[in-house]
């Protein structure tokens, strides 16, 4: 117990000084979690309104699929990744292994499917809500999405923060992935796995306790755009 006290003080003691690594470590870890999600939110959220307003053969196999991919494993996400940046895979050539891009592209994946499939329940119930309306002004399945879009942004940026959090969190893909290299692919979850094995529980608890605060921050902000939405 004394030596997880003094971890502790050691943490906090890094936080308040801005450790360089530690400051690096988080800049890295928000950098390739944003980029994740961004570029999940450019895919996903056009795919979602599109799910929600547009029918065509096989649209309820493909939501089956989106649904499903909520929970693939991150590992497995990783070795496809791995396989495919690899020098002997389709885009070795390209040279993206163990960098922050493969990081991303691993993370984009885990997240696509989580935003797509939080927008296109949110879009469809505002269509649901809006189609009588919006069919007697005659609107076309593709005039309604870019619609849906603008007036479900606050249940898509609730959807962007679903992912964000499912992003930072992420170790196995960005692990295997992105090699844990210092300086280069480090992010908070790997350097906590690493520094917790070799015994530095300082630097792990310091990154511990932002992930937590990024967690907590995440969550207090889906709450407020739920009141919003709500207008309570």
């Amino acid at each position: 117990m004394p030596d997880l006290w003094e971890a502790a003080r050691l943490a906090l003691a890094l936080i308040v000084a801005g450790d360089p690594e530690l400051v690096e470590i988080v800049a890295r870890s928000l950098a390739v979690s944003l980029s994740a999600v961004a570029i999940a939110c450019l895919a996903g959220f056009p795919l979602g309104a599109l799910l929600a307003v547009v029918r065509f053969p096989g649209r309820r196999i493909v939501i089956v699929v989106v649904y499903t991919l909520m929970s693939l494993p991150p590992v497995f996400v990783g070795l496809l990744v791995y396989v495919l940046l690899s020098r002997s895979g389709p885009l070795g050539v390209l040279g993206l292994m163990f960098t922050p891009t493969a990081m991303v592209i691993a993370q984009a994946i885990l997240v696509g499917p989580i935003v797509t499939a939080l927008a296109h329940r949110a879009l469809r119930g505002l269509y649901v809500e809006y189609r009588d309306q919006l069919c007697s002004l005659g609107a076309r399945p593709w005039q309604v999405a870019p619609t849906l879009l603008v007036d479900g942004r606050t249940e898509l940026a609730t959807a962007a923060l679903a992912g964000f959090g499912r992003a930072i969190a992420e170790v196995g893909a960005v692990l295997i992935v992105g090699g844990n290299i210092a300086h280069v692919t480090r992010v908070m979850t790997t350097t906590i796995a690493l520094e917790t094995s070799k015994g530095n529980l300082a630097l792990a608890m310091a990154l511990g306790l932002i992930l937590l605060l990024i967690a907590l921050a995440v969550n207090a902000a889906v709450l407020a755009l739920g009141r919003d939405a709500r207008g309570t």
